[in-house]
Parts: C-alpha cells; structure tokens; sequence
C-alpha cells in the first residue's frame, strides 16, 4: 500500500489564522492590546458632544469566579452599550461590584471560622471583595466587554459608602423610613 500526500492535490487559501485558537494564550494578548491602544478612551473621545446613554449596571457581587450567568449578563450588556456608541451615542459604560452582604461574609466564614472579631471579619471581607474584583475585572475583559475599568467603582469604596449615607439621610429626611409595629428580622445565617 502506498501512501499518496494529498496536501499537494487541494487548492487551500494560504491564511495568517493560525490553526488552533489557542484563546487562553492570545487572550490576554488582545486585551493588552486593546488598553495600549486606549480603545475605550478613543470611543469616549469620538463621542464627546454626542447625547448620552448611560447602562445602570447591577453590579455582581465580588466573590468568586465568574460563571456562565455573569458571562451572559456583562457580554449582552456590552452589546447593547456597543450598539448605542454605533448608533452616535456616548455609551459609557463604568463597571462595578457590590462588596457587601452575606455571600462575601459567608465565603469569608468557610475559610476562617465563625469565631472572628467584627473589625477582623470587615477587613478579610474587604481584602477578599478586593482580590474577586481584580480576579473578575480580568476575566469580563478576556470577554472582550470594554469599559472605564480604571474608574470602576465598588460599594465598598469610601466615597460610594458616602454616596449611599448622604441618600440614605435624605430617604429619612422626606419620612420615608418609619418605625411601624412589625419588626424585620435578620439572621446572619
């Protein structure tokens, strides 16, 4: 039995694709690129004076990888920003994290116990919201999701918690809290 090479025989187009995507090598590459270049700085640059279209993104909070419903979420959400900065709009679009709450003190509680001082529980919640962020904010941009990721925010930072106590006082301000006859109850569980 002979064996015949047929690549000689097939008239392929000669590409420069290379033939395995290889993404988790060439990823991280593109995004590199993309933040050298100023990508989103030259959008936000190109639309200056343009009306704006501003996306209120519910924050995901900052713990653990991201899954497939992050995905889906940022990368839609990306789109539709996408789409308005091409239909002539200054889409800005500024990421951000919610760093309160149980799942971060519940991750924080399985890897340290229970038995943790109120001032040690906020400050390993706030390394490890810290450390998701920074983990999570790599991973939406290998997803090719591009934003304001210098600015982004994170209600654990001081000038959001402010933000949220200046608008608190103003909610008790127009008699909108109020002390009715049944309590509401909270469990840290």
């Amino acid at each position: 039995m002979s064996t015949t090479d047929y690549r000689a025989t097939l008239n392929l187009p000669d590409t420069p694709f290379p033939m395995r995507g290889d993404l988790p090598k060439r990823e991280p590459g593109w995004v590199r690129q993309w933040n050298e270049a100023g990508i989103y700085r030259q959008l936000r640059e190109a639309r200056r004076d343009a009306p704006k279209f501003i996306l209120h993104d519910g924050p995901p909070y900052a713990n653990g990888q991201i899954h497939m419903g992050h995905a889906v979420n940022k990368v839609l959400k990306d789109m539709i920003v996408k789409a308005r900065q091409l239909a002539g709009f200054d889409a800005q679009y500024v990421p951000g994290w919610d760093c309160h709450g149980l799942p971060i003190e519940n991750a924080i509680e399985k890897a340290h116990g229970r038995d943790l001082s109120r001032d040690e529980m906020q400050a390993r919640s706030r390394a490890y919201a810290t450390e998701q962020i920074a983990q999570q904010m790599g991973d939406f941009q290998r997803l090719g999701v591009l934003g304001d990721w210098d600015r982004r925010y994170a209600t654990m930072d001081p000038a959001n918690e402010a933000g949220e106590i200046r608008a608190f006082k103003r909610v008790i301000e127009r008699g909108f809290v109020y002390r009715g006859l049944k309590p509401v109850y909270w469990c840290f569980d």
